[in-house]
């Protein structure tokens, strides 16, 4: 009798599993433009001079690995008070060279930019050119900034 349970709980299980594989089959509709104009919504967030809009951009598990800041971010919190002192000298980013990837819940968009960063005190302009990756993972019914790195360029532009 017990063998004849533990067999139908198996069997159970294993006629649940397809059902479950197919759910989580499930990918959003992706394409590159739709990754592309992932960027023009955080840069419009950039503009806002609000961290909390930026911060909303990201998942609920970020990763911030900032162009200007040694400290890594893991966390929203800490990606929020990243942001508080970035925005005051006006982030304006421009790609440069970008390539898209894109998988079931997830899209990677890799290259360089270039940001300008204006000097609150003096006003003046400073365009720092990096490298970046993007990689957005689909949270809750939207795109979202899982993974953020962009270390400034090694070579001076020629």
């Amino acid at each position: 009798m017990r063998n004849s349970i533990a067999l139908l709980a198996a069997a159970g299980t294993l006629m649940a599993a397809p059902a479950f594989a197919a759910e989580s089959a499930t990918c959003p509709t992706a394409t590159t433009a739709d990754v592309e104009a992932q960027f023009a919504r955080f840069n419009n967030a950039w503009a806002t001079g609000n961290p909390d809009t930026v911060t909303a951009l990201f998942t609920r598990e970020p990763v911030l690995l900032a162009t200007v800041s040694n400290t890594p971010r893991t966390d929203a919190a800490s990606v929020r008070d990243y942001f508080v002192g970035f925005l005051k000298a006006k982030p304006v980013g421009t790609i440069n060279t970008s390539t898209v990837e894109i998988d079931c819940n997830t899209a990677t968009r890799v290259g360089t930019w270039t940001v300008a960063l204006t000097d609150p005190n003096t006003g003046a302009v400073n365009n720092v050119r990096a490298r970046y990756s993007f990689i957005y993972r689909f949270e809750n019914g939207d795109w979202k900034i899982d993974h953020l790195h962009s270390p400034m360029m090694p070579e001076a532009a020629s």
